[in-house]
């Protein structure tokens, strides 16, 4: 049996990944193929209550190294449990965020050792990477806005500040922009219409170059 495709979304916030990512895996259903959508954190029941507690609380509370260790210990158990598993039997797995976004938000934004989140993805990932990621760009005060707008429970990363998602979205650029056989970055400031159209050109594309 063929190993599965391992596609991830990654941007700052309000950028409509969510909604991206429900199309994309409708238009991948339709071809046949088992799709599993999920998430980080989260995606297994332990790596979801782990989500509770990185996503809800004061911007200040968790320090961004123990932000860091909580994300890998989230990850591990959601690689472990759901995503290794599928791609084993040959499913595609689109996750919205993986290990990108703990170098960004946590290392760039946050502050972390980068030397530190590279050995902890070594270490935990054990060479489960995606083929394609998806990063979805629009400027911080649109995405902001956005996310305000659909305000509920999981704030404490919105509530940062400017400074702190203006690094984010440079951190999320640098990283496609040092991995570009990976990595896309969609403009996320069209229509939705107009964003899943660069989300299928951008996945077949980067697809083509593992063939």
């Amino acid at each position: 049996m063929a190993q599965g495709r391992f596609i991830t979304f990654e941007g700052g916030e309000g950028a409509g990944k969510s909604t991206q990512l429900k199309r994309l895996v409708a238009r991948l259903q339709t071809g046949g193929r088992e799709v599993v959508a999920t998430r980080e954190p989260g995606g297994s029941p332990g790596a979801e209550a782990i989500r509770d507690l990185v996503l809800n609380g004061n911007a200040d509370r968790w320090s961004p190294v123990t932000e860091t260790l909580l994300m890998y210990a989230s990850r591990r158990d959601h690689i472990e449990r759901v995503i290794r598993p599928a791609l084993a039997r040959g499913a595609w797995v689109v996750c919205d965020r993986f290990a990108d976004s703990t170098r960004a938000y946590q290392g760039a934004a946050g502050g972390t050792d980068p030397a530190l989140i590279a050995a902890l993805e070594t270490c935990v990932l054990e060479g489960t990477r995606p083929d394609v990621t998806l990063i979805f760009d629009l400027p911080v005060a649109v995405g902001l806005e956005r996310a305000h707008a659909r305000a509920g429970a999981e704030m404490r990363f919105e509530s940062k500040g400017q400074d702190f998602h203006e690094r984010l979205r440079e951190a999320f650029l640098a990283i496609a922009r040092a991995e570009p056989e990976r990595c896309a970055v969609i403009d996320a400031t069209g229509s939705p219409d107009e964003v899943e159209a660069k989300v299928w050109s951008a996945v077949w594309g980067l697809l083509a170059v593992h063939e």
